[in-house]
């Protein structure tokens, strides 16, 4: 299911994702460093072989060609200088743009599906958001202020949810998110449901979104169960 047709199912009150520009990595990664004062790190890449595009990984089943660590050290590469993340994608452009979490923020990810449902709530309840992206694997991933994921299960068990039952994953310390343009194999790039702007800085905390985000698991899971 495309993007289109997420918004389509969860009718027409989803939330629409801006037209994205074109970018290359290394614009993108610097322009992470010095606006968002964002540690960046570089991935892998795609590669042509034999008439196709591989990960620069070399595993031919990759999961996630072109768009996931390409050194066990990736945490301790990730750099907040953008004249040094300037260096990096200047001499491999294709490196794939890697935020690690548990720094500057934290994210929280959910279905596409339950992602546009859950943003269409936030955003009649005026919630503040903050930058919000959209995978080709169809995985939405919200940005709040580092440490929240840690609290999640607790504050989705105090709304009556249990953690168990949610298609709610928290990336914390230790883990990463896969920045926008990076492209991830044939599947098509990484983009922004929600940009990185001067309105939205100012990151969320994670118990502010759990609500809405719990909520829009839970419908989804019911909707499964009930097919």
């Amino acid at each position: 299911m495309n993007v289109e047709e997420t918004q389509e199912t969860i009718g027409v009150g989803a939330p629409h994702i801006p037209q994205q520009r074109g970018e290359r990595a290394l614009d993108a990664a610097v322009r992470y460093a010095e606006d968002r004062h964002w540690d960046v790190s570089p991935g892998t890449w795609l590669e042509a072989v034999d008439g196709r595009e591989c990960c620069s990984c070399g595993e031919v089943d990759c999961p996630a060609p072109g768009a996931h660590p390409a050194r066990p050290d990736w945490a301790t590469q990730a750099t907040g200088s953008a004249s040094t993340a300037r260096r990096i994608w200047t001499k491999q452009p294709r490196a794939s743009i890697l935020l690690p979490t548990g720094r500057t923020f934290d994210a929280l990810e959910v279905s596409d599906s339950a992602g546009f449902l859950a943003l269409a709530r936030m955003e009649r309840m005026e919630i503040q958001l903050g930058p919000v992206t959209c995978t080709p694997f169809r995985r939405m991933l919200f940005f709040v202020l580092p440490g929240g994921a840690a609290k999640v299960g607790e504050h989705a068990r105090r709304l009556g949810w249990s953690p168990a039952t949610l298609d709610l994953v928290a990336r914390g310390e230790g883990d990463y998110v896969v920045a926008p343009p990076t492209r991830i194999g044939n599947r098509g790039p990484v983009q922004w449901a929600r940009q990185p702007t001067a309105a939205n800085r100012w990151l969320p905390d994670a118990e502010e979104l759990v609500s809405a985000l719990a909520y829009a698991c839970g419908r989804e899971a019911a909707l499964t169960r009930g097919r």
